[in-house]
């Protein structure tokens, strides 16, 4: 009987799997506009450790902190909730690094950067059949 009621308070496994991408969400975003956990929680008026655990998805997020932390990363709730099918980075490990080193650099470096990748993106490009490459740009 006991277990029966153990069993009856604790979320089921896919909440707390929602509450872990919740948080992984959570995470990318603020590390994707350059915040620390200490503003965040600082914005939020929290513990920078509750920002922590949110991140993890060991703290359930509240629908007002969740409204708050959308403005904030200036992203839609609806990312937040996992109905956008985009993430917010590419879990590769290339994708991250060039984040991680990006983030530092000053806005007209991050622009210079931002060139160069459209650049190598376009280079890559094949023209299309019957189309010369004169009329193509």
């Amino acid at each position: 009987m006991a277990e029966d009621i153990a069993n009856r308070n604790s979320p089921p496994r896919d909440s707390e799997r929602e509450q872990e991408d919740l948080g992984l969400r959570l995470r990318e975003a603020r590390e994707y506009v350059g915040l620390s956990q200490e503003f965040v929680a600082n914005y939020l008026s929290v513990p920078r450790a509750s920002v922590s655990a949110m991140e993890t998805g060991k703290r359930r997020v509240g629908s007002l902190e969740l409204k708050q932390l959308a403005k904030l990363y200036k992203r839609p709730l609806s990312f937040f909730l996992g109905d956008e099918e985009q993430p917010l980075l590419q879990s590769d490990e290339t994708s991250l690094a060039l984040f991680r080193t990006a983030r530092n650099l000053t806005v007209e470096d991050r622009k210079q950067v931002l060139q160069f990748a459209q650049f190598l993106r376009q280079a890559g490009r094949v023209p299309a059949e019957g189309v010369s490459e004169s009329t193509q740009e």
